[in-house]
């Protein structure tokens, strides 16, 4: 007799189609509206989700059990879909942009790229990130020069040489600079910027409609916070119900020398820069992914936070726990796999049905 407990089963092909339009959807932290608007205009298909924005600007869905608490969600999952970007600093004299960071990126990372300058009243108008000393048949530094935001600017496609020619677009300090994602879906791998956290929104909603789909309820009452602020610390240590007892973040798996985890799989953290993670908590998720025979790595990260501790310094107070599939090369140009993001999303459903 075959006890193996089973999951409903859910699409992939629309996993990986919300995340290219999730990814191909600008939302640099703190301008992030028109991503929660299609996470909310996604979920509103389905009748039985409670949805509130709250006044940060994050967007709250709740998913009552079979038999709803009195004193409401016991259980939460967060993933964020604030993404790096920039912010115009100053309009220099040749009417080219000195941007500051906004997220923590290495500016080498995003050399080359195209990006969107969004001013507030005349749309979009479209630029390249580049060093100034950018040619090497006029600058000797251009191979070794130091890549920072003094060093960098976004060379407008508009015929400009001035600041005020700038200007006149509508161009001001402020104004918020978005980087080509650049999706590509190649042989299982899905390669783009800002997968980190976009694809943990995308296996959260792929579960959610599984569960619609199976017409099934999570065994708790579950809210789940798409955050806004995460890329600058913040954006889980507010918005969450009182009166949680656990509260799981999706964030991306780092990779790299001395890590465990890989493309192909989900990782769970149980260590990051701020501490160790609720060890039973943690252990309940590797036991839940045992059972269901799920295939997992277990992993610490030395630079690494997320939503779920910015909730702990908040003074949350709850049992915390990070799940992710893998993702190569976070905040550069990065990728993952198919298996990792299917595994992951398993794994939230384990998690949702469990007791």
């Amino acid at each position: 007799m075959n006890n193996q407990p089973t999951l409903p089963n859910f699409d992939a092909s629309y996993m990986i189609d919300f995340l290219t339009r999730l990814l191909n959807t600008p939302s640099p932290t703190s301008f992030a509206s028109a991503a929660i608007e299609l996470v909310e205009q996604e979920m509103a298909k389905y009748p039985e989700i409670k949805l509130e924005r709250t006044k940060k600007g994050s967007l709250l869905l709740t998913l009552s059990a079979e038999n709803p608490s009195e004193t409401g969600a016991k259980r939460a999952l967060t993933a964020h879909v604030d993404t790096l970007g920039a912010m115009v600093r100053q309009i220099k004299p040749s009417g080219r942009l000195e941007l500051t960071s906004v997220g923590g990126f290495a500016w080498g990372s995003i050399e080359g790229e195209n990006c969107l300058v969004h001013t507030r009243h005349n749309g979009t108008i479209r630029g390249s990130l580049l060093p100034h000393e950018a040619s090497v048949h006029v600058y000797e530094n251009v191979r070794d020069g130091k890549r920072d935001n003094l060093s960098m600017e976004v060379r407008l496609d508009q015929r400009v040489t001035t600041a005020e020619e700038t200007r006149q677009l509508g161009i001001e300090v402020g104004d918020y600079v978005s980087f080509d994602a650049r999706v590509e879906v190649v042989n299982g791998f899905v390669k783009s910027r800002h997968l980190d956290d976009k694809a943990c929104v995308a296996n959260i909603l792929t579960a959610i409609k599984a569960l619609h789909d199976a017409n099934l309820k999570p065994a708790v009452e579950t809210c789940f916070l798409i955050s806004n602020y995460e890329e600058v610390g913040h954006g889980g240590s507010s918005d969450f119900p009182e009166g949680l007892d656990e509260l799981v973040a999706l964030d991306m798996a780092a990779i790299g020398d001395g890590q465990a985890s890989d493309e192909y799989h989900a990782s769970i953290c149980v260590k990051d820069a701020g501490g160790p993670y609720h060890h039973e908590l943690s252990s309940k998720l590797r036991d839940l992914a045992d059972a269901y025979h799920i295939p997992v790595k277990v992993d610490t990260y030395v630079h690494y936070s997320s939503d779920a501790k910015a909730y702990w310094r908040a003074g949350g107070n709850a049992a915390v726990a990070l799940i992710g599939p893998g993702v190569d090369s976070s905040h550069h140009y990065e990728r993952t796999h198919t298996d990792a993001l299917v595994d992951t999303t398993k794994w939230v459903l384990a998690y949702l049905l469990s007791e």
